[in-house]
C-alpha cells in the first residue's frame, strides 16, 4: 500500500502551514548558486500544493519570505521577488483548474510594486474558488503581526469603540492577518532546523510540529505524506487527559 493509501481522509489537518526551509544549502551541496536553490524551491511549492489538493486539505500557508529576509543581500532579495512574480504568472492557471484561491498575509505594502501588482491581480483572479486556500506569507513576521494587533486593539479602547473587558480571544483572532483562517493543525519545518522563527506564534498554540531533515527543493508529495501519517499517530488532547478524549 502507498503512502497515499494509508492516509485517513476522516483525519486530516484542517490548516496544514510549513516553514521551506534548505534551498540555499540545496545549492551549495549542488555547487550552485543559492538563487538556484530557490528555483529549485518553486518545484517543490508546486508538488505540496497539488497534494494538499489532491486529499482536499482545505488551508495550506507556506512562509515565503519574512520580515527578517529583507536583511538577506540585496541581489537575492531582488531574485526572490523576480521569482514571486513569475512563479505567480506560471501557477495562476494551475490555481484555476484546481479551483484554489489566494491569499497572503504580512506587511504586502512592503513590497516592490510589480510584486505586489502580481500578487493582487491573482487573489483577485482567485477570490471565488473553493476547493482550498493557499496562503502565501509575504514579508511576514508573527511578532510585527502581534505588535499590529495590539496597537490596532489599543486605538479602539482610546477612542471608546470597546473596553476592555471586551478583548479576548476572537477579538485578537479578528484582528490577526490570519483573521479568516482557523488555528494551525500541522506546521512542517525542512532541512533539519528546529524552531519556528517568528512564524504564525499565536495561531500554532496548538499545533502539531513536524520536523524533517529532507532540504526544502528536494521535498516531495510523499514526504508530504509521511508527515501527514505521523501526524495522524498522534494523541492531539487540548490540555485534556487521554482518558478524557476516550
Amino acid at each position: 500500500m502507498n503512502l497515499r493509501d494509508q492516509i485517513d481522509i476522516q483525519k486530516l489537518p484542517q490548516h496544514l502551514a510549513v516553514i521551506m526551509d534548505g534551498n540555499g544549502r540545496w545549492a551549495k551541496k549542488q555547487g550552485l548558486f543559492r538563487s538556484m536553490g530557490h528555483e529549485n524551491g518553486t518545484k517543490a511549492v508546486r508538488e505540496v500544493v497539488e497534494a494538499c489538493a489532491e486529499i482536499n486539505i482545505p488551508f495550506l500557508t507556506l512562509y515565503a519570505f519574512s520580515t527578517e529576509n529583507w536583511n538577506r543581500p540585496k541581489l537575492e532579495v531582488e531574485l526572490l521577488m523576480k521569482l514571486l512574480v513569475s512563479s505567480l504568472k506560471k501557477e495562476i492557471k494551475t490555481l484555476k483548474d484546481n479551483d484554489i484561491k489566494l491569499n497572503a498575509i504580512g506587511s504586502i505594502d512592503m513590497l516592490p510594486k510589480k510584486a505586489k501588482g502580481e500578487l493582487l491581480h491573482v487573489i483577485e483572479e482567485t477570490k471565488s474558488h473553493k476547493r482550498m486556500t493557499l496562503t502565501l506569507a509575504l514579508s511576514y513576521g508573527s511578532r510585527e503581526e502581534i505588535v499590529k494587533t495590539i496597537r490596532e486593539i489599543s486605538d479602539k479602547v482610546k477612542n471608546n469603540l470597546i473596553s476592555p473587558p471586551d478583548i479576548d480571544e476572537a477579538l485578537i483572532n479578528k484582528h490577526l492577518y490570519t483573521n479568516t483562517l482557523p488555528d494551525v493543525d500541522l506546521l512542517i519545518r525542512t532541512s533539519g532546523e528546529q524552531r519556528i522563527s517568528n512564524f504564525l506564534l499565536w495561531q500554532i498554540a496548538y499545533a502539531e510540529l513536524y520536523f524533517t531533515e529532507t532540504l526544502w527543493p528536494d521535498f516531495t508529495k510523499n514526504h508530504l505524506f509521511e508527515a501527514i501519517l505521523n501526524y495522524q499517530n498522534r494523541e492531539r488532547r487540548f490540555g485534556k487527559t487521554s482518558e478524557q478524549l476516550k
